[in-house]
């Protein structure tokens, strides 16, 4: 196939039916955090037992998008890609119908988890493998912009059913939203050629991938940024929530609220995901990656301490977060797949995974353990800056990763 020019890559009907169809196979992933604040009570959880949840579910992510990157690989992006999307329909539907307390619901979202990884490092591989270098940055970032939308969806969906008809409802109408996205996703995917690229003669994946110093950096850099990244997503909605209930609105309304806001937080990292992935075809990687990174750190220490000021200059706040904690993802990955050879872009993306996503499902816990640990027993959370600034530390080390990055990277 050939690979599209950089001024085609906005008329592609394929890309924009990919990113729609993720769009709608993505809407139970933001459900559980939507539902939080509810679920803690109808469930009887401690903070700890909500992340607990949070937890498994990333990690099974983790471990899918680890196998699913491996398998790409070897038996092509595509055949894993359609593999995904169809089993991702049928753990979502699973959900929706039999997670009713705290070991169904740890149980069964965790398997869910372990069916997306496939729409998403596969996804990156057939985005390297249609477009050219020049406009890979936009278009991977169309692909991760559709996910942020996917999960502002999801977002939005679930505070409605919440206020309908209780988290039942929201599971039962995301995971129904997931079955209209493997139709779509499977049209688009029809025509589509399975390649598996030949490996070059002499190399192996500690040469490709462990002894490839920029993909190194990239990877370490990835695995920070993801738990920061994800540690903030999994809470958002119940630190806002927070911000309402001591301005005095209710728990149940709160959480519905605060699940709208967060939508809107993920409706910036789209425009995030777009906007730096070209902006970064322009500059560069490794100054867009220096530029989000630093902002982002520097909120999520400072965040958590700000729960009490008014909602909408918090709101305001969480916006900027958003845009600034997603906007290198597209970079991050984009750049990967500049620096390790197509034939083990797998077995690197499969490593990141790993680590990226191992991060980012211990962040939920170890959040909700110090929002336990500075809070008192039995009451809504007041003190949140603690745990903020633990995922404020990964926010730092990705800045150090990307000020070591090579800045030789514009393609």
């Amino acid at each position: 196939m050939d690979k599209a020019e950089p001024r085609n890559i906005w008329r592609d009907g394929w890309l924009w039916a990919i990113c729609i169809g993720r769009v709608f196979s993505y809407a139970t992933f933001m459900t559980y955090a939507a539902c939080i604040v509810v679920l803690r009570g109808a469930w009887d959880m401690t903070a700890t037992q909500a992340g607990t949840i949070s937890a498994v579910f990333m990690f099974g992510y983790a471990i899918s998008l680890l196998g699913f990157s491996w398998l790409a690989e070897r038996y092509g992006a595509k055949r894993m890609f359609v593999f995904s999307i169809a089993a991702n329909a049928v753990g979502a539907m699973a959900f929706g119908l039999f997670a009713r307390d705290y070991w169904s619901g740890l149980l069964i979202y965790g398997f869910s988890a372990l069916m997306q990884g496939g729409m998403y490092t596969p996804g990156i591989m057939l985005m390297a493998e249609r477009y050219g270098s020049k406009g890979r940055g936009a278009a991977v970032g169309a692909l991760i912009a559709s996910t942020s939308v996917a999960y502002a969806a999801s977002l939005i969906v679930s505070g409605l059913m919440l206020a309908v008809g209780g988290y039942t409802l929201a599971f039962m109408v995301t995971g129904g939203m997931t079955v209209v996205g493997f139709v779509i996703l499977m049209a688009a995917m029809w025509r589509v050629p399975n390649t598996v690229h030949a490996r070059p003669e002499g190399m192996g994946v500690g040469t490709a991938v462990l002894g490839n110093d920029k993909a190194r950096r990239l990877i370490l850099g990835y695995t920070c940024h993801n738990w920061e990244l994800l540690g903030m997503w999994s809470w958002a909605p119940a630190f806002l929530a927070a911000g309402m209930m001591i301005g005095g609105a209710g728990s149940v309304k709160s959480a519905e609220i605060g699940a709208y806001l967060t939508a809107a937080m993920h409706g910036v990292g789209a425009v995030a995901s777009t906007s730096m992935g070209h902006l970064s075809d322009r500059l560069g990687r490794r100054a867009v990656l220096v530029s989000l990174a630093g902002i982002s750190a520097v909120l999520s220490f400072a965040l958590g301490w700000l729960v009490a000021l008014p909602i909408t200059v918090l709101v305001a706040l969480v916006l900027v977060h958003g845009f600034t904690a997603l906007g290198d993802s597209p970079v991050l990955s984009t750049a990967l797949t500049e620096s390790v050879p197509a034939a083990y872009l797998g077995s690197a993306l499969a490593l990141r995974s790993l680590l990226g996503f191992g991060a980012g499902a211990a962040a939920p816990v170890a959040f909700g353990w110090i929002l336990d640990l500075t809070n008192v027993p039995g009451q809504a959370p007041t003190v949140w800056g603690p745990a903020f600034m633990v995922l404020g530390v990964g926010g730092l080390f990705a800045t150090l990763y990307a000020l070591r990055f090579p800045a030789e990277t514009r393609p």
